[in-house]
């Protein structure tokens, strides 16, 4: 998928290259969606950055890393970085600014390392992992000097899942924090939280401690000082029957814990009924008015995941298997139907971008 993905890119950014614009940071909360087409064609690119354009302040590329490419060095030549060029051709088109995390992990399994080369150990140990991913943030920094780079996604997850693994990533985020600041101080750095399994509402067999409701803070908190700002991921419709349900001090408590600056780097509520889910339109804008209402004031950025619904045949020829059954909870997440239709919420998010 991702290589008819960089075709299309590739092709899209050719076609505006000479029409691009540079984009205007501010400082106020940016609003923005990742950079998901609906389907995997040339004209759903376009259309995507044309809706985030009308709806967006920036994108997020949550990206992979291409190990062997910089395993030896930051100036190694690499698809992954053309791709992203291209990509910031089209959000700067828009005005977009580029929000960038770098995952060493499956965004569909946080268990597993995505794509790493044969015979390379599955860990944070392993000397090859830890130099690819400091080299490629590097390179991110000095191509994009972006204002926000995180380095992992809901990285809570795997700290449940892999313990005795959880403090040799740690010890290779504290030597990235160190080596961007040294080169980019005013660069922002985190990595993002899954709130819900924070709040230990998911329950993973190989957790040693499961208390509803009680927040592992201690898994955020031991990245500090080396944590800019606190940005967690949410996807409450896993948890709760009804939007109406969240509680109207299920993301306060970040409020109190620090006085940094927070954010949402993903998430969202699905719109219609999946499997044993059940959910509404109406859930949509109760997701976005609890995120808003608790914790609005001290966002520095806000990702929904999807701007539209995705077509799921469409990605189903390049996902497969249980990649493929995970994304399928995520197809009715956005604001626009896959027809284009807008979702109620869509306006609901506009109003706040508006009035932020």
């Amino acid at each position: 998928m991702y290589r008819i993905l960089k075709i299309l890119v590739l092709t899209a950014a050719l076609l505006l290259f000479q029409s691009c614009n540079s984009s205007e940071l501010t400082a106020e909360t940016a609003y923005g969606f990742f950079n998901s087409p609906p389907e995997i064609s040339l004209e759903s690119v376009f259309q995507l950055y044309d809706n985030l354009g009308r709806h967006a302040d920036a994108v997020l590329y949550q990206s992979e890393i291409p190990w062997e490419d910089f395993r030896d060095s930051p100036d190694g030549v690499s698809e992954k970085i053309e791709d992203l060029k291209n990509q910031m051709i089209l959000a700067h088109r828009e005005n977009l600014e580029g929000i960038f995390i770098l995952d060493p992990l499956n965004g569909l399994n946080r268990r597993e390392f995505q794509q790493l080369p044969g015979g390379w150990e599955a860990g944070f140990r392993n000397p090859d992992v830890r130099s690819a991913m400091k080299n490629f943030a590097l390179r991110i920094v000095r191509e994009f000097h972006p204002r926000y780079l995180g380095l992992a996604s809901e990285i809570n997850t795997y700290a449940d899942a892999y313990p005795e693994d959880f403090n040799n990533y740690l010890s290779l985020y504290q030597e990235i924090y160190d080596a961007v600041k040294a080169e980019s101080p005013e660069t922002k750095i985190f990595a993002t939280f899954q709130w819900e399994d924070l709040n230990n509402l998911w329950y993973q067999p190989e957790e040693q401690d499961f208390s509803p409701g009680k927040i592992k803070w201690n898994q955020m908190e031991i990245f500090e000082p080396r944590l800019d700002l606190w940005v967690i991921s949410s996807y409450p419709y896993i948890t709760f029957d009804s939007a109406d349900d969240i509680p109207e001090d299920y993301y306060s408590p970040l409020l109190s814990r620090t006085d940094k600056e927070l954010a949402v780097a993903e998430g969202g509520w699905i719109s219609e009924d999946f499997k044993h889910l059940s959910a509404t339109v109406e859930d949509q804008e109760g997701y976005l008015n609890a995120i808003h209402q608790q914790i609005g004031g001290r966002m520095a950025f806000w990702i929904y995941l999807l701007i539209q619904d995705i077509n799921i045949e469409s990605y189903s020829k390049y996902i497969k298997g249980a990649d493929l059954e995970t994304l399928e909870f995520f197809t009715t997440v956005g604001l626009i139907s896959e027809n284009g239709t807008p979702k109620p919420a869509l306006s609901l998010w506009d109003r706040f971008r508006t009035l932020k």
